[in-house]
């Protein structure tokens, strides 16, 4: 398989990258790991006129610590980045490990953060941590930029409101009062395979009593998708595996998951119920309750 003709322009800022993505419109696509890009393209579903290249746009890189902003990660972290992030690791450990779970560690070098949440699939491993953890995600087109909630991100598989002359530049995970948080993943094999479900959630103990709390399910809707229900059903209330059980029930019946190759709708429903009551009992084990 070979790749299709196409021209490559590598701008060294974001306002001339856009100026390029505004100038070529649904012609171009934007390069950055490439980990999916590639694929698609020697596979003959998509052949872009342009791929307009990041990698020589310094500032998308790095993760670090902005005092009044929180965590930012560069759209161009990679997958690993996050894994071996200090940063991360002294916040948000559940980032890491989500991201320590994708794919394989060839992938995780190279595929980037603002990739794996631009490309939409509902699948994905980032997204549902993220979003339990209040991300928000900034997007830089050639007339201005904005930021809104990664939650409000997806529109739909492999869709979202990102513009053809946008970029996804970094994303922010906001200080907060979360005790504990993890992500959790039920696959067909142990490494590299999709998520047939993947659950995360952020919690808020005190006194042994549920103050707040975030799911968030992936693989099981069109796209990531808040367990709110199930989150106003434990909130303020104390931490029993009865409530927890009552959780992972309320959970399963929100989402609306597919039957395909690697599970039926039902089975999905199941593991949902069974891993939000898993990841609920861990994230709250993190605040040693």
């Amino acid at each position: 398989m070979y790749l299709p003709d196409f021209d490559y322009q590598s701008p060294g800022s974001l306002k001339e990258a856009c100026q390029i993505l505004a100038a070529f419109g649904s012609r171009a696509r934007v390069l950055a790991g490439g980990t999916d890009l590639m694929i698609k393209m020697k596979h003959g579903l998509l052949a872009p006129d342009v791929l307009v290249s990041l990698k020589n746009i310094s500032q998308l890189a790095g993760i670090g610590y902005v005092q009044g902003r929180g965590v930012v990660i560069g759209a161009r972290a990679t997958h690993n980045d996050l894994v071996n992030s200090p940063v991360l690791q002294k916040k948000y450990l559940s980032v890491c490990e989500a991201a320590h779970h994708m794919a394989n560690n060839q992938i995780r070098n190279v595929g980037t953060v603002g990739g794996n949440i631009v490309n939409a699939v509902p699948s994905a491993d980032l997204p549902p941590i993220l979003i339990a953890l209040n991300a928000a995600v900034k997007l830089v087109g050639a007339d201005g930029e904005r930021e809104l909630p990664l939650e409000s991100f997806f529109t739909g598989p492999n869709r979202s409101v990102i513009g053809t002359d946008e970029i996804l530049s970094e994303i922010v995970i906001p200080d907060q009062t979360s005790t504990g948080s993890t992500y959790m993943k039920f696959g067909l094999r142990r490494s590299g395979a999709l998520a047939v479900v993947g659950v995360a959630v952020a919690v808020t103990v005190a006194g042994g009593v549920l103050k707040e709390a975030k799911i968030a399910l992936g693989a099981v809707s069109p796209t990531p998708m808040r367990a709110v229900k199930a989150e106003e059903l434990i909130r303020g209330r104390a931490v029993t595996d009865e409530l927890l059980e009552e959780a992972g029930v309320c959970a399963a019946g929100e989402c609306s998951p597919i039957s395909d190759i690697r599970g039926s709708k039902e089975y999905r429903q199941d593991m949902v119920r069974v891993f939000t009551r898993r990841a609920l009992r861990r994230a709250i084990n993190e605040g040693h309750v």
